[in-house]
């Protein structure tokens, strides 16, 4: 594909490789996201390269009328946290999988993943976490998760180009 622009086509003016796609993908999905701290999206692919499942961090929303205005990011129950309530991106992707089996499958997120969600990709058989952020929490529930994707030998490794590069790619995209 050529780097410059079709003007009779409106084609793009860069391609991008298929761990850019996927993680623009995960990317996109934190965008949907309502929490006004943390955005994190996630993709799942699997061996064929075909996504088979996207989320972003949220609250329930299964049955619960209004649930913006219920579970608000700002106003949770007094002496709680947000935490206590929310969806993680990693969940939702799995909870909304358009495959019933992602064993095998590869999930791209934007931030590296809690021990709750380690152990629902581990128990779904997913074989390999890529991230793109890690936010460096010495937190138990990330040095949980590490342990956790270590002993599993789930393959666990930080997207080769960071946000900065992978933010650049998607630009040239539509430039």
């Amino acid at each position: 594909m050529s780097s410059k622009s079709n003007a009779k086509t409106n084609k793009p003016k860069a391609e991008i490789g298929w761990e850019e796609y996927f993680m623009g993908v995960a990317l996109i999905s934190a965008s949907r996201s309502k929490d006004p701290d943390t955005k994190v999206g996630a993709c799942i692919v699997n061996a064929n390269k075909r996504i088979v499942g996207i989320g972003y961090n949220g609250m329930p929303d299964q049955g619960i009328e209004n649930n913006d205005k219920i579970f608000n990011w700002k106003k949770v129950p007094k002496k709680s946290s947000k935490h206590l309530y929310v969806c993680h991106a990693e969940l939702n992707a799995i909870v909304n999988k358009m495959s019933a089996d992602v064993r095998g499958c590869t999930v791209y997120t934007t931030l590296y993943p809690c021990n709750e969600c380690s152990k629902l990709m581990i128990q779904s058989g997913i074989s390999k976490i890529v991230y793109l952020e890690d936010k460096g929490f010495k937190r138990a529930i990330y040095r949980a998760s590490r342990f956790l994707l270590e002993k599993t030998k789930v393959d666990c490794c930080k997207y080769k180009g960071g946000p900065r590069k992978l933010r650049k790619a998607l630009r040239k995209l539509f430039m």
